[in-house]
Parts: structure tokens; C-alpha cells; sequence
């Protein structure tokens, strides 16, 4: 029987005590097993997960949620109960969540060994703006939103350049215009330069973290430059490290204690 077949029946009720039986037997032998209280969501709702290590040693699960784009959604550590169960609910909501499609949701205790993972369907349009920003803010990789202000032109697209410290703007203009950018300072802050089509620009105003660009008609590409810019996925890559390190961190110590002499 596969552990497919495990995960769909694990936990769910059944009336003959022989198929119970055997449900079990099918748990013990998968050192951790997943599953979800439904198949198929929507973008507003919630995700009950629910889970069994066979043979609990003191970790926790380490949860992780991968998009149908492939880019980390979430990862969360869930506490593993003293008969091996964990459970933990994943909200829907958000920017992260927008895209409908197949996501994983994979789980790992201890070791890459001790895995598993199950598939959920998201469908209908999420609730929220496909950026998430209203319409007088840029928005950013990494659900950043800037707020602007332009004339003159129109704002086509935005990046971060996490090389040289600064928020790349797209513009068509099809005159002389201006743009205002006044993002937070957890996103670009120092500012001290502006790029016009590669070319240092001097019409520019700075006051704070407000920068004011007059740019001519043509102009394609406004680069700000700053003292720091936050990295795209900044949040996720760094809860991700964490996560490693706390994981390698309690797997050795588990190693040490259980080659000491006991006396």
C-alpha cells in the first residue's frame, strides 16, 4: 500500500477496526507523515495541517510551503506532541498566496531523511490587488510598496538592485515630467544619488527619504540610489537560514549527548 494512501487515511474515520489496523501499521513504518483537512482552497481561507512522527525524539517539524512558481511561501517550526502529533493552520490570505495552482507543503523532522510532503489546490482570484499596493504605490518584488507620484509619464515596472543599493524604476515618458518617490526607510533609506538612463542626474530634490526627479521626454529608466535597500525575499531567505541553523544546531547536540560515555 503507498504512502499516498497513508497520508489520505491517516486519522480519518473508519468503521472497520481491520483497516484501522492496517492505517497504523502503514504510519509506523513512514518515520513522519502529512496531510491537510481539505484538497482545495481558496485565496480567504484556512489550512488545517495535520501530522504523526512515528518515533519522537525532542525535535521540532520544520514546516515549509513552496508556491506553484517554486519560491517559498512560509516556514514555520511546529512543536511535535509527546504521542507524535503536530498540527499547525496556514492562512490563504495575502500577497504570497496569489497565484492559484498546486502548492507543497513539505515536512521535515531532524533530518532530510525524516520527510514528507502533501499537495493542496488554490483556485479563484485572490482577494487582494495582484501587488498588493494600491494604485498611487510602486510595487516591488517581495510585496514591497513604494508610494508615487508622477506626471508626464507613466511608471512601467520596478526592481530592487540589491548590487548597488537602490530601487530601479520604469518609466514611458512622453514629455518632460516628474517623479516622486518616498519609500519607507526599511525598504531603501540614505538616498544620495539618482541614475537617469545610466547617467548621473543632478535636476533631482532630496529631502529625507522623499526624492523628486524631473526627467525629459524619452527617459526610460530612474535608478535611486541609496545607503541600504532591503533584499528581495529578505524575510523569507533569512527565516529560512535561521531555521537551517537552529535544526543543525539541535541535531548535533542530540549526536554529542548520545556518544558520551555514561558512567
Amino acid at each position: 500500500m503507498s504512502s499516498a494512501y497513508a497520508q489520505a487515511c491517516v486519522g480519518c474515520e473508519e468503521a472497520d477496526s481491520g483497516r484501522k489496523a492496517a492505517n497504523q501499521m502503514l504510519l509506523m513504518d513512514m518515520p513522519v507523515s502529512v496531510w491537510t483537512d481539505r484538497t482545495t482552497y481558496d485565496h480567504n481561507d484556512k489550512i488545517i495541517v495535520h501530522g504523526k512522527v512515528a518515533n519522537v525524539s525532542g525535535f521540532p517539524i520544520t514546516l515549509t510551503v513552496v508556491s506553484p512558481l517554486n519560491s517559498v511561501v512560509t516556514i514555520a517550526q511546529i512543536d511535535v506532541g509527546n504521542d507524535g502529533s503536530f498540527e499547525t493552520t496556514l492562512n490563504t490570505e495575502g500577497g504570497l498566496w496569489k497565484h492559484d495552482g498546486t502548492y507543497t507543503i513539505k515536512v521535515n523532522y531532524g533530518t532530510s531523511q525524516k520527510s514528507n510532503k502533501v499537495f493542496v489546490e488554490l483556485t479563484g482570484e485572490a482577494s487582494a490587488s495582484s501587488d498588493n499596493c494600491s494604485s498611487s504605490e510602486i510595487y516591488l518584488k517581495g510585496d514591497y510598496c513604494v508610494p508615487y507620484s508622477i506626471s508626464g509619464g507613466m511608471v512601467t515596472g520596478a526592481s530592487i538592485n540589491n548590487n548597488d543599493n537602490s530601487i530601479i524604476v520604469r518609466i514611458s515618458a512622453d514629455e518632460d515630467g516628474t517623479l516622486t518617490l518616498t519609500p519607507d526607510e526599511s525598504i531603501l533609506s540614505g538616498i544620495f544619488m539618482v541614475l537617469v538612463d545610466g547617467q548621473e542626474w543632478n535636476d533631482v530634490e532630496i529631502s529625507g527619504n522623499e526624492v523628486t526627479i524631473m526627467f525629459p521626454a524619452g527617459a526610460e529608466k530612474i535608478e535611486v540610489v541609496g545607503t541600504f535597500v532591503v533584499p528581495e525575499f529578505g524575510t523569507i531567505a533569512v527565516m529560512i537560514l535561521a531555521v537551517a541553523i537552529i535544526s543543525i544546531i539541535a541535531v548535533s547536540a542530540k549526536s554529542r549527548l548520545s556518544i558520551m560515555p555514561r558512567y
